[in-house]
Parts: structure tokens; sequence; C-alpha cells
């Protein structure tokens, strides 16, 4: 039997930065699993759309899809846009919603993978506060979700881990920033929960002026794409048993 087709759904943006990177990580993807098909579609600004790769694998006799959300947390995108826009898919196709991508600890060791490309060192820990950027979100869920991210990171090692917002919601990284320094850490670090370059990302970035150490988003980060695959074999399984494979 023929495995899923893995629609991964990215957002899209008008920076090209966003679609370059996005790119990136479904070649990574790729390379970890041979012979897995992963289509890409964009919600917006970007082409192709989810309707169109949705359209076009229907027409092809492709008939099972696993659409995984290139999101981190489960804000609005997740809980609306991707349900209506799945929800428009040619009926013959039979589609799984896999879950966002966060949280996982994968993504901690790819948050401390961009740190340490960065320029700190596993000996710096116990000294560097960090600030956990993220884009920011009005839903409760998603901000309750973050600050419990920085919460968890911070019993790995670090002297403090404070949660930060580019939008909708407070601390701003500036703001996080010098929180951890009057804390007294040696050195203050900042690292986007981020997935692609942006114009948040870049808000995160200027908000890091007076930080020792900014890494650079996830993007195509191994740990990154392994966490794509953990969600599309979740999705998969209930999905296999249905059909009775």
């Amino acid at each position: 039997m023929h495995r899923p087709v893995l629609l991964v759904v990215a957002h899209g943006s008008r920076d090209p930065r966003h679609a370059a990177t996005v790119h990136d990580l479904v070649r990574r993807v790729r390379s970890l699993r041979p012979g897995l098909r992963v289509e890409t579609g964009f919600l917006d600004f970007n082409v192709p759309s989810v309707q169109g790769v949705l359209e076009s694998l229907d027409a092809e006799g492709v008939r099972e899809v696993v659409a995984l959300p290139l999101l981190l947390t489960r804000a609005f995108h997740a809980k609306s846009d991707i349900p209506a826009v799945l929800a428009e898919a040619p009926p013959r196709l039979r589609i799984r919603r896999a879950g966002v991508l966060g949280p996982s600890p994968l993504l901690l060791s790819a948050l401390e993978r961009r740190l340490y490309e960065a320029g700190l060192t596993p000996a710096d820990k116990s000294s560097t506060g960090v600030v956990l950027a993220s884009a920011g979100s009005s839903d409760p869920e998603a901000i309750a979700v973050i600050a419990e991210i920085a919460r968890e990171w911070r019993h790995t090692g670090w002297c403090a881990v404070r949660p930060a917002f580019a939008s909708a919601s407070l601390p701003r990284t500036e703001q996080a920033v010098a929180e951890l320094r009057a804390l007294g850490c040696a050195r203050v670090a900042v690292a986007p929960y981020v997935l692609a370059p942006g114009r948040l990302p870049d808000r995160i970035a200027r908000g890091a002026a007076e930080a020792d150490v900014l890494a650079d988003v996830l993007g195509p980060a191994p740990e990154v794409a392994r966490v794509l695959l953990e969600r599309y074999d979740e999705a998969r399984v209930p999905l296999l048993a249905a059909v009775g494979a």
C-alpha cells in the first residue's frame, strides 16, 4: 500500500526568505525519509496554494493525504484557517490533519543548536539567560504553551529563561532582555522560536539589540524535520488502522 502523501501547510509571506526556508525544510524531510512524497502548499502570499496542491493530487489519483500545519502552536491558523481550507478539498481525498509541531523536546534541541551555532557553548548555560522569543498570539492556549516551554527549558541548566512575543502579547523581546540583565545573568541570548524569517522575526532581531547573542530561526534544522515526520507518523497510524493496513 502506498504511504499517504505528506502535505506541509505553510502560512506564506511576502518576504521571499519565508518560502525559501520552508522549501529547505521540506527538502530536509525528504532526505530523512526517501520514498515519502512530500508536497508544500501555502495559505497565503505564495504558490502553490493548499487548494491547488489538493486539486492536483486528486487529479493524479492520490486518495490519502496527511496535512501537517507548519506551526509551532495551536492558535488561529491551526484552529480556523487550515480546517477551513481543508474542508474545501476534493471529496475523493481522504485527509487526516496532523498536529502542530510544538511543544516537542526536539524543538528545544533545535533551539539549543541555533544558540551554539551563534557562539554559545554548553559551558555557558549556567551563566546565560535566554529569551524564548515567539511571534506572539492573541490565543491564550498558545501563550500558555510558550510560557510552559520557557519553564521547562529553564530546568535544563540555563541561568534563566523568559518568554517574549513579537506581537499581540507582552513582554517584548527587549523587555525580556532587560529583565534578564536585571536578574544578574552574565550574558543574555535571544532564541527565536519561529520557523522562518519574516516581519515578526525581524522585529525579534531588533528587540535583541542589547543581547549578547542572537540565534537564527529554527528553519531547516534536522530536529525540526524529525518533528515533522513524527507528526506525520502519529496522524498516519489511525488512518491506516481505518483501512485495515
